[in-house]
């Protein structure tokens, strides 16, 4: 395969998983709880994942807050037409317990841009592209993007949400929990 066809490959498998995600995520059949989960929300926040910098970060130390777990990517369009959202959510709600955290399925110099660039106000982590495989041990079964978890501050996950979360549900969710 020469490299232009691989490229072209690349692309198309990419266009693939974003339009997906857009058409799963429309639906709330997509949309689900800890029963549609997988994996425990303990499994979680044992995670440790490299932040930018490459600075270890552990999900286990937002454990007691409401943790909204987003995995995403910068070359994903709707997941970067939520995140100001998110940014939004945690500066209105940060102090009454709620933390966001990004996983990226991305490298760390265009996370480390993209946060600065739209002035993300919570921490992103780098999961790379192994981090796929991880959003679907919690039910991201067509591996598509955005792929959101909500951790309840009991430990155990409220919500996930495949494709886009609205500002609505989101904040359906938020005032539930917080």
């Amino acid at each position: 395969m020469t490299r232009r066809n691989a490229v072209i490959a690349l692309a198309l498998a990419g266009g693939l998983a974003l339009g997906a995600g857009v058409y799963f995520g429309q639906s709330d059949r997509w949309a689900g709880s800890v029963a549609d989960a997988g994996q425990s929300a303990a499994t979680l926040l044992a995670l440790t994942l490299p932040d930018p910098a490459g600075k270890p970060e552990s999900l286990g130390q937002w454990q007691g807050k409401v943790l909204v777990v987003n995995f995403w990517a910068t070359w994903c369009a709707p997941c970067r037409e939520e995140m100001p959202e998110f940014v939004r959510a945690q500066d209105e709600f940060g102090g009454k317990g709620l933390q966001f955290v990004g996983i990226a399925i991305d490298e760390a110099d265009k996370v480390r841009q993209f946060g600065e660039a739209i002035g993300v106000n919570y921490p992103l982590l780098v999961g790379g592209y192994g981090a796929m495989e991880l959003s679907r041990s919690f039910g991201n079964r067509v591996m598509a993007l955005p792929f959101t978890i909500i951790v309840g501050r009991d430990g155990n996950i409220a919500h996930v949400q495949l494709g886009p979360l609205p500002d609505t549900k989101l904040r359906l969710f938020l005032g539930k929990l917080i």
